[in-house]
C-alpha cells in the first residue's frame, strides 16, 4: 500500500506540473478567439505568428541578446570558476560572497540597481545594455556550475599530467578542459535560458527598439489572450527541448568515448 501511493503521488505530482503545459500546446491549435471553448483544429494561428513582422523583430533581438550573453558569460565565467577552485589569492573570501550575490538577491531589486547604474554612467538603454544586465547575472551561475564540476574532478589528473612533462597549457588543454566540457555545456545551456526567457531586468533596462520575446508577449497578453500566445510559447518550449536533448546527446556521445 504504501509503494501504491507513493506511486500515486509521483503521478498526481508530475500532472500538475506538465498538465498546463500540455493544455497550452493543446490549445495552440484551437480554431477559435477565445481559449476557452475548443472550436476545432487548425495551424493557421502558427501561420499568423510566422508573419508577425513584429514577433519576429523581438525574436530577432531575444537571440541576438542570449548567444552574446551566453558567449561572454561562458568564457568569463569558465575563468572564473578556475580561477576560485585552483588558485589563492588576497580578497578570495569576499569575491566568493560577491560571485553568489545576482544568484541570491530579488531579480526586482538588481533591474532597478542596473538601471540606477546606466543611469549614472549615462549609457542609454538598448540592446547594449540588455546584454551587460544578463552577462551581469548569468557569469555567477556559470561560475558556480563549472567550479562544481572542478571541484568533483579534483586534481590528481592534472598533477599526473605534469608529472608527465606536460606543461600548464597542455595540462590545461588535454587534461582540464576536456574534464570540464559538460559544465561548461551545462552552465552555457542555463545561461542562454535564462536570458532567453527574462523578464523583469530585461523590462527594466531595455530601450526604444530593444524589445525582447518576453516583452513581446507580455503586451501581448495585456491586450488579449489568443491562441497565437500559446503557438508562441509552444514554439519557445520545442526550442528549449530541442538544446536539452542535443546537450544530452553530445555529452552521452562524449561519455562514450571517453
Amino acid at each position: 500500500m504504501a509503494r501504491g501511493l507513493l506511486s500515486a503521488n509521483a503521478v498526481w505530482m508530475y500532472l500538475f506540473l506538465y498538465a498546463p503545459i500540455l493544455l497550452l500546446v493543446v490549445f495552440s491549435f484551437n480554431n477559435s478567439r477565445f481559449l476557452s471553448v475548443w472550436r476545432g483544429f487548425t495551424f493557421d494561428w502558427y501561420g499568423r505568428l510566422f508573419q508577425n513582422q513584429e514577433i519576429g523583430r523581438a525574436l530577432y533581438n531575444s537571440l541576438l541578446v542570449a548567444f552574446s550573453c551566453t558567449a561572454i558569460s561562458t568564457v568569463v565565467g569558465t575563468m572564473i570558476a578556475l580561477a576560485m577552485e585552483r588558485h589563492q589569492f588576497v580578497g578570495k573570501l569576499p569575491f566568493d560572497a560577491l560571485l553568489y550575490l545576482p544568484i541570491i538577491i530579488p531579480e526586482i531589486s538588481m533591474a532597478v540597481m542596473l538601471l540606477l547604474f546606466f543611469v549614472l554612467v549615462h549609457i542609454p538603454l538598448s540592446l547594449l545594455t540588455v546584454i551587460i544586465a544578463h552577462v551581469s547575472f548569468d557569469i555567477s551561475y556559470v561560475a558556480v556550475i563549472v567550479r562544481a564540476r572542478l571541484a568533483g574532478c579534483g586534481t590528481t589528473l592534472e598533477e599526473a599530467a605534469m608529472d608527465l612533462g606536460a606543461n600548464g597549457w597542455q595540462t590545461f588543454r588535454r587534461v582540464t578542459l576536456p574534464l570540464l566540457v559538460p559544465g561548461i555545456m551545462a552552465g552555457a545551456l542555463l545561461a542562454f535560458t535564462l536570458s532567453l526567457d527574462d523578464f523583469v531586468i530585461t523590462f527594466f533596462v531595455a530601450g526604444p527598439g530593444s524589445t525582447t520575446l518576453p516583452l513581446r508577449i507580455y503586451g501581448m497578453v495585456k491586450t488579449g489572450i489568443t491562441p497565437e500566445v500559446n503557438a508562441l510559447s509552444s514554439m519557445m518550449l520545442l526550442a528549449s527541448m530541442v538544446l536539452v536533448v542535443a546537450s544530452l546527446l553530445l555529452q552521452g556521445r562524449r561519455g562514450r568515448a571517453a
